[in-house]
């Protein structure tokens, strides 16, 4: 154990889904003697009224189960067990199917489950606290050295760099630690106090968020309607409900936005059409900015970049929640392998082995994410044919959609343990 004027081990700012689950990991894997303090304002409150909901695929979710998670909750779930993609004009009489996506990734396991949040971030909490994670309910203000953004010879060559970063928190509290991990979200204020830049372009996009209420059941299944101004997504939650997640140009976005509850409705019936019979709005309305941004660095001077803080894609594929589940499992692997070396956690050659993990794949899907949007975010005839042609290929090749439900699964490519079902 360390003492009171000893470093701790890691430091997580930001207790969301990545921030929780990757201080549950590192407890889990190293046991008692390894510190882990987890410092974010809103930590212990009341999920109760959070009424977002999230697409849990089969590599996140086996990730959950191994940490003792998806046990907790299971119930709360709504397993997808088929997708349809359709793509066609706003008030089309009909709206075809270009491709279909069903069955298991392996017996028994969908590819992927709805679940409203605050079911699983008050699991998460119970689990850290269990394993021993250190709460802090402040957040951190800032910290030194700050000299986050140089390269991997620059990092290995200054010998005068101590061995820890001194962290301030809000509340004036004081810490050491080995390893600074900014899960702070899309604005984190560590990637931008370590001086590390971002890249990418806004969408010039809304996305509206809501949850609604129908007379039929949707018998698991999720919808994806391509419309010009961009996808239009119904998400199956447990019981007669789904999640909205519907794209409009940001002028567009605020004019519906701003809409009484009936002209509000009026719209969502035009986009939802009446498949499930009638509709009614059960949640708040939301609205999110649309972009594609990347850090130049997922990695700093004893800093390491996960989840939104590394990375912001659109929603087009559902990958944005888990990408960062994926930055968690490779982040948590590398530090557990290290530990159990005796090396340093907040090592540069520990923190590269993370960055070439992640950085390239993230990047690979969020082009993939990004030209996907660009190509059905139009009115164009042209592109509609040329893509309905080749949603259409997909859908009769089995090899290749299997290819794409897997990606979608998160289980292609270097898959990291926990993604896999396997105990660090």
């Amino acid at each position: 154990m360390t003492g009171p004027d000893d470093p701790i081990d890691v430091l997580i700012a930001g207790g969301g889904f990545a921030g929780l689950a990757l201080a549950i990991a590192l407890r889990q894997a190293l046991g008692p003697s390894f510190c882990v303090v987890l410092a974010d304002p809103m930590l212990g409150g009341s999920h109760a009224d959070d009424e977002r909901a999230s697409a849990i695929v089969a590599a996140a979710r086996r990730l959950f189960e191994t940490l003792g998670i998806w046990q907790k909750v299971a119930e709360e779930t709504q397993p997808i067990l088929d997708m349809i993609v359709t793509d066609s004009g706003l008030d089309a009489a009909a709206r075809p199917v270009f491709l279909t996506f069903a069955g298991e990734i392996e017996p028994g396991e969908p590819f992927a489950h709805m679940i409203e949040n605050r079911h699983l971030i008050a699991a998460l909490e119970a689990k850290a606290e269990a394993v021993g994670v250190v709460f802090r309910t402040t957040a951190v203000a800032k910290f030194s050295p700050g000299q986050a953004a140089r390269s991997r010879e620059e990092r290995e060559s200054a010998h005068d760099s101590p061995p820890h970063l001194h962290v301030e928190f809000a509340d004036g509290g004081a810490v050491s630690t080995r390893l600074l991990i900014a899960a702070d979200g899309a604005r984190s204020s560590i990637r931008e106090a370590a001086g590390i830049a971002t890249h990418g372009w806004n969408y010039g996009q809304l996305a509206i968020v809501t949850n609604v209420g129908h007379e039929r059941d949707h018998g698991g299944r999720a919808e994806e309607h391509f419309l010009p101004a961009g996808p239009f997504a119904i998400l199956p939650l447990k019981g007669r409900r789904s999640s909205i997640v519907w794209t409009e140009a940001a002028p567009e976005a605020e004019r519906i936005m701003a809409l009484p509850d009936d002209a509000f409705h009026a719209e969502l019936e035009r986009r939802f059409k009446l498949n499930l019979g009638e509709i009614t709005t059960v949640g708040e309305r939301r609205v999110h900015p649309l972009g594609f941004f990347v850090a130049r660095s997922f990695i700093g001077e004893r800093i390491a970049l996960v989840g939104d803080a590394a990375h912001v894609i659109h929603p087009i594929a559902g990958q944005g929640l888990n990408m960062g589940l994926k930055d968690v499992a490779a982040l948590a692997e590398v530090i557990v392998d290290a530990a159990r070396l005796g090396l340093d956690p907040g090592a540069a050659a520990v923190l590269e082995r993370y960055q070439r993990w992640r950085r390239f794949d993230t990047m690979a899907m969020g082009l993939a994410t990004d030209g996907l949007n660009r190509l059905f975010s139009n009115s164009s005839a042209v592109l509609r044919l040329a893509r309905d042609v080749g949603l259409g290929l997909v859908d009769r090749v089995p090899s290749l959609k299997r290819l794409f439900i897997r990606e979608a699964a998160g289980l292609v490519g270097e898959v990291p343990k926990l993604l896999r079902g396997k105990v660090l």
